[in-house]
């Protein structure tokens, strides 16, 4: 007599080594590069034109930079694991750098 519930091994494929969350990648823009530093910070380099403030925006909790939106004209050191080709054109057109952080 066959039991009224379904075994395992009659749903279906299995896929042991699946990572679901393996491919999350959450990104910022462009345009909110500088809603991570304070006010006082971004008024304080404004004003000197030899230093650059470092933004890191893998702290922050993000991993990648896309190039949305527009940048001031004021340099910024930018650390993120990825970018996008328009988010480092336009940082390094604002007088920026972008690093790589692994």
């Amino acid at each position: 007599m066959r039991s009224s519930m379904v075994s395992s091994s009659e749903v279906g494929m299995r896929n042991f080594h699946l990572i679901k969350h393996g491919k999350v990648c959450p990104l910022i823009n462009v345009d909110k590069l500088w809603s991570l530093v304070p006010e006082g910070t971004r008024e304080q380099f404004a004003a000197k034109k030899d230093k650059a403030p470092v933004i890191d925006v893998m702290k922050a909790g993000y991993m990648k930079v896309c190039g949305k939106g527009q940048l001031p004209e004021q340099p910024l050191i930018v650390k993120a694991r990825y970018f996008t080709k328009e988010a480092e054109v336009k940082i390094k057109d604002a007088g920026g750098v972008c690093v790589l952080v692994a």
